[in-house]
């Protein structure tokens, strides 16, 4: 089923009947950088996969850009239902503001190589914080940032139209991360719903160092290291993704959930 909102597109599969998971992409990414993952989950859930505000086919979308307008979107997408959120890089981030403002639509969260840009700490050579240096040029951020990810070659190689509608994504992308390095969008002791907090060993050391400190403070939190995976595991990684991030979850949480 397909439904739409205002400016915000979505997608479910899956028996209606079945517990509810929600899948939240990242940064400069969209639904369909979650659809394996949710190909793994639609057999046994209801799984939903939408395009955040200013990305694929949410686009073009006026913001604003900011946390509380992501979670407004995500509530939306829930339309009153119980789920279990997860959150892959940004992602993790709404699902984990989601929590803490209407923990009664949220009865678990998993997030993988979610950044904490705003701590002291966090590096400031990250493709995020890049894209941010590059705000009065969202367009020319929006490419600098897929080229960190993607590499040149295969960058250069994407049909121009593609690369065209990634470029106009960069609105959303400079907004986004220069109100989450201001803003703390989450804070750990608010936090009273199941967590699994996942980083790969691929993946760089400050997503490592980022997850094992969110572990640390959201009570009873469970920390899961993907052995192999980089940043792109929903993806690249979605067995291994779902049997040691999610479904720990599902254990924990207990289902049904959906009321």
């Amino acid at each position: 089923m397909t439904h739409t909102g205002p400016a915000i597109w979505a997608e479910e599969a899956g028996d209606a009947a079945h517990p509810l998971v929600v899948l939240v992409h990242g940064a400069m990414d969209r639904s369909a950088g979650m659809l394996r993952l949710s190909r793994r989950l639609d057999h046994e859930y209801r799984v939903v996969r939408y395009d955040r505000r200013g990305y694929g086919r949410s686009t073009p979308h006026g913001g604003p850009f900011d946390m509380a307008a992501q979670v407004a979107d995500l509530v939306q997408v829930l339309a009153g239902r119980r789920a279990v959120i997860v959150g892959h890089s940004y992602g993790g981030n709404v699902a984990l503001a989601a929590a803490q403002l209407h923990p009664h639509l949220v009865a678990g969260v998993a997030i993988y190589e979610t950044p904490l840009s705003w701590e002291p700490w966090w590096p400031g050579t990250t493709a995020g914080a890049s894209a941010i240096k590059a705000a009065g040029r969202p367009h020319e951020a929006a490419e600098a940032f897929m080229r960190r990810l993607l590499g040149d070659a295969r960058w250069e190689g994407l049909p121009e139209r593609t690369r065209a509608s990634r470029r106009a994504e960069g609105v959303a992308l400079v907004d986004e991360l220069a109100d989450l390095r201001e803003h703390r969008p989450w804070h750990a002791d608010r936090i009273h719903v199941p967590v699994v907090v996942g980083y790969g060993t691929a993946g760089a050391t400050h997503h490592r160092q980022g997850m094992t400190l969110a572990a640390e403070t959201i009570r009873n939190a469970q920390l899961v290291v993907l052995d192999g995976c980089g940043h792109g595991a929903p993806n690249t990684n979605a067995e291994a993704f779902r049997r040691h991030l999610i479904d720990p979850l599902f254990a924990t949480v207990g289902a049904p959930w959906r009321r």
